[in-house]
């Protein structure tokens, strides 16, 4: 396993080891044990969620409240995304702060998000399969969704002639209230 990248303390980017010959190549997804050594986590998956999404699809931002908060960690299968996530620990310096990075089956990148942080991503290519492994089982009661597009938080998405977003993501919540 190797990380590429902290986000934030709490979120970061990492890939897998591959094994690679003649067949064409082998990877752990996701050990439990190598993931939790190697990061000092205790990271249980509980439920694995896949998304088919279309060209600039936006989802979220979304995330659970307590006693149903929830780490992810979040893998494209096929295609391309871009991937947002938000601090929204009230108490924390990055507190509003975003950050995005590209995910794709081509570079193989995965991205671990912490709870305290909302999720959203953009289809990139023409169609996106995407795969969560979750901590935590999904509360349609405590799941909350923050606008896309809040102007304090002013995540910069890339530009689209048409987003494709759900109607209770556009009747997302602003974050400062």
């Amino acid at each position: 396993m190797i990380i590429y990248k902290k986000l934030f303390k709490e979120c970061f980017i990492f890939k897998t080891n591959e094994f690679r010959d003649s067949r064409g190549y082998f990877t752990e997804i996701f050990n439990q044990n190598i993931f939790n050594k190697k990061l000092k986590k205790n990271f249980k998956c509980k439920q694995i969620n896949f998304i088919f999404s279309k060209k600039n699809s936006l989802r979220g931002l979304h995330f659970q409240k307590k006693p149903f908060s929830q780490n992810k960690i979040l893998r494209v299968i096929k295609g391309k995304i871009f991937d947002v996530v938000v601090d929204i620990r009230k108490n924390s310096k990055s507190f509003g702060k975003f950050k995005s990075v590209i995910l794709s089956d081509k570079n193989k990148k995965q991205i671990y998000i912490s709870d305290g942080f909302a999720h959203g991503y953009m289809t990139l290519s023409q169609t996106a399969k995407v795969e969560y492994i979750c901590s935590n089982f999904y509360n349609k009661d405590h799941n909350v969704t923050i606008k896309w597009n809040d102007k304090k938080i002013n995540i910069k998405w890339p530009k689209s002639s048409k987003y494709q977003i759900s109607k209770k993501d556009q009747k997302g919540l602003n974050l400062f209230k």
